[in-house]
């Protein structure tokens, strides 16, 4: 690893000083070949414990750019970049260069800068812009904005990448064409079958129950979850399970799906078997969303948030779902133009459950799409279950699980036994509230919403120490969670 020489000068741009700077930097992708590269028009746009995003115009194409800098630990390889360079498709955000640069102030540090397409807007932002006029989102935008992010997310899967960290401000839009991109793989890993993964991962509102449990053999299921719960807050203008800390994001949980059954609680983590939960009823979905949600949203929403991992819909069941025809509707236009590419799958998509493909390509289209045999082997089925076990123990014993998460439970089982009633908290916008016992556990984090539209690497409420393991080491296998 060597930095980059680094040349700052003073260009004149219509009586106006700017200062370029230029840099030797790998393309992103392909052979790693290394060339000149400038750019200007720089400022800040993000900041975190993960480091500082810029955007930034580069010289010679006039394009603007994110630029993510971010402190290497000499020692490691950096899991992001590695996960980045083997990702090509037109639903993840592009890396285009990196590059290393030195410490401003100590010399000897070193950082990564990953010079990344700049994508304007972010779901999370359009959300809010409705919610603010007491709107929710257009139901074709709903649908629009959740087949793309289920597109990216059989593709990583199908390479066994679990993303990590879903949620509305990872999913960048471009206002022009509707295009969403999947982006911040900061906390991004290839899940090994047999290797532990830390659970305590994912921003809270958006973070499976398997990893509440303490789950270390989890699967790229979680990021379904995840999808589940974004999927519900467009629908209902606000998250679904707002827990106001770890200890009562489990809680929320429970108050809409009702206590999990003790075989539900094995697949997600059989170590959490002698918890006892009162017994809590599933309050009813239809009751959860407001009156006009399409019953088949409603159903896509049920079947993506259930307790045990292997049964939520793959990403493309996802995208076959019913509730996704309007888009397969050669006639569906936007109020702008037509729609953005959807179905221009690639043989890597094809090939991951190749019985979806007539149902995921159009009848109108099918004849310009490659095909493949019915009877080609899927990389990323059911039977796979996202490329792990949901039964799989390290060294064949049982998991190593955090105190934290141990007293975790042990807080959420006596908070659902208190008497105190508290609302299903979707309800309370859009129907009639229904109280179920459990007390209102104390503010212990905040609510995740940064507005730094490019890539927080850490979670809301994540340790210091996780960012360490954003890391591969150099010359040894990745062990690490």
């Amino acid at each position: 690893m060597s930095t980059s020489n680094t040349v700052t000068r003073k260009a004149a741009d219509n009586n106006n000083n700017f200062k370029v700077v230029t840099v030797v930097a790998t393309r992103g992708r392909g052979a790693e070949i290394s060339e000149e590269i400038s750019y200007t028009d720089t400022k800040v746009i993000g900041n975190g414990s993960f480091g500082v995003v810029y955007q930034a115009k580069l010289v010679h194409t006039n394009e603007h750019v994110a630029i993510k800098k971010v402190l290497q630990d000499k020692r490691f390889k950096n899991r992001e970049l590695q996960i980045m360079r083997r990702l090509d498709h037109q639903n993840i955000v592009q890396l285009k260069y990196f590059f290393f640069s030195s410490g401003d102030k100590l010399k000897e540090e070193v950082y990564l800068n990953l010079v990344l397409e700049y994508i304007p807007e972010t779901v999370y932002r359009v959300a809010r812009h409705y919610t603010k006029q007491k709107q929710t989102i257009p139901l074709l935008y709903v649908k629009l904005y959740m087949y793309q992010l289920f597109r990216a997310l059989a593709y990583i899967h199908s390479f066994g990448i679990c993303h990590r960290d879903i949620k509305p401000q990872n999913l960048l839009l471009d206002p022009e064409t509707s295009v969403l991109k999947l982006c911040d793989f900061g906390s991004a890993k290839q899940l090994i079958k047999g290797e532990p993964n830390v659970s305590y991962i994912c921003s809270r509102y958006y973070r499976a129950p398997e990893l509440i449990f303490g789950a270390i053999d989890y699967t790229c299921y979680i990021d379904v979850w995840s999808s589940g719960c974004v999927l519900a807050e467009l629908l209902l203008g606000q998250p679904i399970f707002p827990g106001e800390s770890g200890v009562d994001q489990l809680v929320e949980i429970i108050k809409v799906l009702g206590t999990p059954s003790r075989e539900q609680i094995r697949q997600m983590n059989p170590n959490y078997q002698e918890f006892r939960f009162p017994q809590i009823k599933a309050h009813p979905w239809h009751k959860v969303f407001r009156n006009r949600t399409p019953p088949m949203a409603i159903d896509v929403v049920c079947r993506l948030l259930d307790y045990t991992p292997a049964t939520r819909l793959t990403p493309l069941e996802a995208c076959a779902h019913s509730f996704f025809d309007e888009l397969r509707d050669p006639e569906t236009r936007l109020p702008n133009g037509l729609l953005p590419p959807l179905f221009n799958f690639s043989q890597q998509e094809l090939n991951i459950t190749p019985s979806l493909n007539n149902r995921l390509i159009p009848a109108h289209m099918q004849s310009s799409t490659p095909t493949v045999s019915v009877g080609t082997a899927s990389n990323n089925d059911k039977s796979s279950s996202q490329q792990q076990s949901t039964s799989v123990r390290l060294n064949n014993s049982p998991p190593t699980v955090g105190g934290s998460n141990s007293s975790q439970i042990q807080e959420s089982a006596v908070a659902l036994s208190s008497t105190t009633a508290v609302s299903v908290p979707s309800s309370n916008v859009h129907g009639s509230s229904t109280n179920i016992p459990a007390t209102t556990l104390a503010n212990n984090g905040g609510n995740p919403t940064s507005t730094n539209a490019i890539l927080t690497s850490s979670t809301t409420d994540q340790t210091e120490a996780m960012n360490s393991s954003e890391d591969v080491p150099i010359e040894k296998e990745d062990h690490r969670a």
